[in-house]
């Protein structure tokens, strides 16, 4: 019959064999696993690298905690980045490596009731296909924060309360002022309470990863805003009369005139920050490309 520990054995016989330096890459980490992890790892080690992403939805899901940044502040060998992309899984010490399909979560690594069958096999660190992976995450990966931290947790937390957790076409911003939005994010600014729930409710409902630069932010958002879909005259290049939109609004939501008006204000205003587009004074009509002059 299978052993459900047998997963975690690899992993902390592998960490207590290490000599210099540790690696762990894993999409979904969970904190009381890592901190395991962190005691089977001997003193003599004097870095630990650790890999992982840091996606609302999965947060909401309990499948990941951000609050390992919190061991991080504890041992001062270990330093976390986040790679949105990662889905690889594998587990270095100097010249061995695990590779394989487990997360370090307790149902992974056999550490929780009702786990999941897992596989990790050992090959040498300096495989080609160890070098391409922790190559691409070296290029992609962003150092960790606190506030990253604690703003995916926030997220994440409003996605599993309230209206929040509805489906996310039926999104569109309700963050009046779009460019206050990637001050908060970076943690350079700070808000009422009223403008910080706005704009968690729409970084919720975007699932922006932590760490994008502001182009990569704003490339990121005009492709969300891209999918609304009664926006698609305009994406496909024709023009939407705020008339139009704020029609389209009432139609598909319970706003009253009133607020699918402040809403079609709110939607052109990060059309016109976040995309190419912008509002003819004239006829109101929403347009893409740039204003003249």
């Amino acid at each position: 019959m299978s052993d459900p520990a047998h997963i975690w054995r690899q992993v902390s016989e592998l960490m207590a064999g290490a000599r210099e330096q540790v690696t762990l890459v894993a999409p979904f980490i969970k904190r009381e696993v890592l901190a395991a992890t962190l005691a089977a790892i001997p003193d003599t080690v004097a870095n630990i690298k650790c890999v992982t992403r840091w996606v609302p939805e999965e947060v909401a899901a309990g499948v990941s905690d951000p609050e390992i940044i919190e061991l991080a502040s504890e041992d001062d060998r270990l330093h976390i980045s986040l790679c949105p992309r990662l889905h690889a899984k594998l587990y270095l010490a100097d010249d061995v490596c695990l590779l394989g399909s487990a997360n370090l979560t307790g149902k992974a690594t056999g550490l929780a009731a009702h786990s999941n069958i897992e596989i990790l096999v050992e090959i040498p660190s300096n495989h080609v296909e160890v070098t391409r992976v922790l190559t691409d995450v070296q290029r992609q990966a962003v150092e960790a924060s606190p506030h990253m931290a604690e703003l995916v947790r926030k997220q994440a937390d409003l996605l599993k309360t309230g209206p929040e957790s509805s489906p996310r076409q039926d999104w569109y911003p309700v963050t009046r002022r779009p460019k206050v939005l990637y001050g908060y994010y970076c943690g350079r600014a700070h808000y009422s309470r009223s403008v910080e729930a706005a704009i968690l409710r729409d970084l919720a409902f975007l699932g922006v990863p932590p760490g994008l630069s502001e182009h990569e932010f704003s490339v990121w958002i005009e492709a969300r805003l891209h999918a609304i879909p009664f926006l698609k005259t305009l994406v496909d290049g024709g023009s939407l009369t705020n008339l139009e939109l704020q029609m389209a609004l009432q139609e598909n939501t319970d706003l009253t005139d009133e607020l699918a008006r402040r809403a079609t204000e709110t939607i052109a205003a990060w059309l016109q920050h976040f995309g190419c587009y912008y509002t003819d004074v004239e006829t109101w009509e929403i347009r893409p490309g740039q204003e003249l002059a």
